[in-house]
């Protein structure tokens, strides 16, 4: 029963500090969106990579962080495999950088270890509830 709780405690946890993450980097985007560019070294320098920037960090990582609190709420186990996802997408998008243009620098490395260990907490808590669940369903 401990268990139990504290699994379901850790995934709902994971998920709102996925969305919350998400959420202050929208908000970072839209208020400011050279703040969000600031971090990897690149400078805005017209309006529409003002609107790019603020459309993909702003309201998709927006969409993204409400898609994530609704599924906290409402489907822990879609969140989860959301999160995994999301997490694993990210890293292997940096895996493929490290592919085609070399070695990532301290800023692409740091998020590199943080999505993947963010994507196996997602998969260890998924799978976790999943055997919880399973005897109950009759599976």
């Amino acid at each position: 029963m401990k268990t139990t709780k504290f699994v379901n405690l850790a995934s709902a946890g994971l998920i709102l500090l996925s969305a919350l993450s998400l959420l202050s980097v929208s908000f970072m985007a839209f208020a400011n969106p050279q703040s969000v560019m600031d971090l990897v070294h690149v400078q805005l320098d017209n309006n529409d990579a003002f609107s790019s920037i603020r459309g993909v960090y702003g309201g998709v990582g927006l969409t993204l962080g409400i898609s994530l609190l609704y599924l906290m709420v409402k489907d822990v186990d879609k969140g989860l495999a959301f999160l995994c996802l999301l997490w694993g997408c990210y890293a292997a998008s940096r895996v493929m950088t490290i592919l085609v243009e070399g070695a990532l620098g301290d800023f692409g490395t740091q998020w590199l270890v943080t999505e993947s260990v963010l994507f196996g907490l997602a998969a260890c808590l998924l799978l976790a509830r999943r055997k919880r669940a399973a005897p109950a369903a009759g599976y």
